[in-house]
């Protein structure tokens, strides 16, 4: 499915961070975010996914066509690794969860707590929940962070084989997954003074 920004301002607490952003992703290619740390990349996939709406322009598609992946993992302690994919799973009435316990070696996890769990275990659990959610834009915020080599290795041909399916993503990441690929710097739609006048739809 297209991502497409027309005129975008996105922001934190009514005021604006990034703004005067086009950009259109196609079906089966990726969007990789850049910046140094407060350049506004979480504001932009927050935005993207519909978590928060534009303070000017549009984005598409609907936040119904979107799952996001932030720095919290969405999981609940208490369940099981597998109850936990199930539960996402039937959720989004999407059905099995074994493709997901096999993209990240979790299936000898699957009977164990998710409050037992290593940092590195509990985000390829987090990654995970993104097969099963059935949804064809993914927005993900640093999701190598706590995953080794081999796992993020995982993760990136998880990634591929999404957008072999004519998925897209939009993935915030200093690192090179060798994936199909276009890169946004997000430093060079930094917001500047006026910007929060227009947004609102007053003269700057």
């Amino acid at each position: 499915m297209r991502i497409a920004a027309r005129g975008l301002t996105a922001g934190r607490g009514g005021v604006p961070v990034l703004s005067g952003m086009d950009f259109a992703v196609a079906p089966g290619r990726a969007l990789i975010l850049r910046g140094p740390n407060g350049a506004g990349k979480t504001t932009l996939l927050r935005t993207i996914a519909g978590l928060q709406p534009p303070m000017a322009g549009t984005v598409e598609p609907d936040r119904d066509a979107v799952a996001y992946g932030g720095h919290a993992d969405g999981m609940k302690g208490q369940l099981t690794v597998a109850e936990n994919l199930s539960f996402w799973a039937g959720l989004h009435r999407t059905g099995g969860i074994g493709a997901a316990l096999d993209a990240f070696a979790l299936a000898p996890l699957e009977d164990r707590l998710a409050q037992h769990l290593s940092a590195g275990q509990r985000r390829r659990l987090g990654l995970a929940r993104m097969m099963v959610t059935g949804r064809p834009v993914w927005c993900l915020d640093e999701p190598t962070v706590s995953l080794d080599a081999a796992n993020t290795a995982r993760f990136a041909a998880m990634v591929r084989r999404h957008l072999e399916g004519g998925g897209t993503a939009v993935l915030a990441t200093h690192i090179d997954l060798g994936l199909d690929a276009e890169t946004l710097d997000v430093a060079r739609h930094r917001a500047v003074f006026g910007d929060a006048a227009r947004a609102a739809g007053a003269p700057a």
